[in-house]
């Protein structure tokens, strides 16, 4: 066990994830975001924590795959010291095979998650089915038991307990206090690009919406590039648009009721539900579109974990163990080297 001071700056998914980790083992920590806990695109609705294909593997998906299959221990974890539920269930997804060139890259797909996915997790070609589903053209679905939901404001509040149980608070200003730790979202990664005089990242907008539809148990859907996420509150959540250009970084707009609108078409269902919330927010996307971990060039005891654009609460539980592994003792094996701040 550790007793080095360390300042997270950010109380995000990424930073309150981290604060737990260093927690941990030890370490004397403050969290300071001026906006509070979950205030950015930690906040969202929407909460698919979906693993990218198996195949053309890289270490990006290696990375993620490692994170996915620690998320159940690590959120049992959390709410086990906090009281407080993250709403997380790996609860599966249905994809549907729009013809037969997908249906024969999706069997291909299968094999390769066999090998790839450790036989922890099944990839597979199944029949279409009535109920929570979306409808195919070939009769066929693409199932994955490896995707798994929570919710992610209910993330962070569930972090922010466990924290609270450990002594931990977020406070909205502080001295730094030892080494310090930059989780600061997407105008974090634009101070960043400007320190360095390079492009690191920047912002995505996305909006998303939720019903009041009750389909706790059942699998998440993808379909034609949306996410639809039954949630353990009663719930239904979609999303989400990506927009490189925004004016209004928190509104909803008529996009956001083209969303609406897609969800309803690919899941009928869903057509009487009333929607009640809607959600805009700006999430940091790195240059690479992989997270940014590591050091901060030329500042001594400052570190950098940013960039989790659509895949932050996926990679939270492995980005947390190999950010307190770097800041508590100097160990950079964990984190891949396109992941690196270069």
């Amino acid at each position: 066990m550790t007793s080095v001071d360390v300042t997270v700056r950010g109380a995000g998914i990424f930073g309150l994830s981290i604060a737990w980790a260093l927690v941990q083992r030890g370490a004397r920590v403050q969290i300071v975001d001026p906006f509070g806990a979950g205030a950015g695109s930690s906040g969202g609705i929407v909460g698919a924590l979906a693993p990218h294909v198996p195949e053309n593997w890289n270490e990006k998906k290696a990375f993620q795959l490692d994170s996915l299959l620690m998320a159940e221990g690590f959120w049992q974890q959390v709410e086990a010291a906090g009281g407080v539920s993250a709403g997380y269930g790996r609860t599966g997804r249905l994809q549907p095979i729009m013809d037969d060139n997908g249906l024969a890259l999706a069997r291909a797909r299968a094999e390769g998650a066999a090998t790839l996915w450790q036989g922890r997790a099944e990839w597979e070609v199944v029949p279409a089915t009535e109920g929570f589903s979306p409808a195919s053209p070939t009769g066929w679905l693409i199932r994955d038991t490896l995707t798994a939901r929570m919710h992610p404001r209910r993330a962070c509040e569930a972090l922010v307990a466990a924290l609270a149980a450990k002594g931990v608070s977020v406070e909205r200003d502080a001295e730094d206090r030892g080494a310090v730790v930059w989780t600061t979202g997407w105008r974090g990664l634009m101070d960043l690009s400007e320190a360095l005089g390079r492009n690191i990242g920047d912002g995505v907008k996305g909006q998303s919406a939720a019903f009041r539809y009750e389909a706790r148990e059942a699998p998440q859907l993808f379909v034609e590039g949306l996410h639809i996420v039954p949630h353990a509150d009663g719930t239904v959540a979609v999303g989400s648009t990506s927009e490189r250009e925004f004016s209004e970084p928190s509104s909803c707009d008529s996009q956001c009721d083209a969303l609406i609108s897609r969800a309803r078409a690919a899941l009928p269902d869903l057509e009487g539900a009333a929607v009640v919330a809607r959600w805009a927010g700006v999430r940091p996307r790195a240059r690479t579109r992989a997270p940014v971990l590591g050091v901060w060039p030329d500042r001594a005891g400052h570190f950098v974990a940013n960039g989790g654009f659509k895949i932050g609460f996926g990679m939270a539980p492995k980005v947390a163990e190999v950010m307190s592994d770097l800041v508590l003792e100097g160990a950079w094996e964990g984190i891949p080297e396109g992941f690196r701040i270069m």
